[in-house]
């Protein structure tokens, strides 16, 4: 029993640490250039707004959802 346990850890922690290093990468290179001379922010100056308001707009909803379940729930047990 406690040789199936060990097993069972010893390969677990062996696919974890194989997937970690795995994806391990070195940190980025120097960019060059002026450091002063403006240019884009620091990401490439990637568009954010866009999938800002879309993970918004659905975590809204599924807040109000949630909200109106809790609201028929509570008067359905008042009554």
């Amino acid at each position: 029993m406690k040789k199936k346990y060990l097993t069972k850890i010893l390969i677990s922690l062996l696919f974890t640490l194989v997937f970690a290093f795995s994806y391990a990468q070195g940190g980025p290179g120097d960019p060059g250039g002026d450091p002063s001379g403006g240019g884009d922010p620091l990401g490439g100056g990637a568009p954010l707004s866009g999938g800002t308001i879309i993970l918004l707009s659905i975590g809204a909803a599924f807040g109000g959802t949630k909200l109106i379940n809790y609201i028929k729930k509570e008067s359905e047990l008042k009554n």
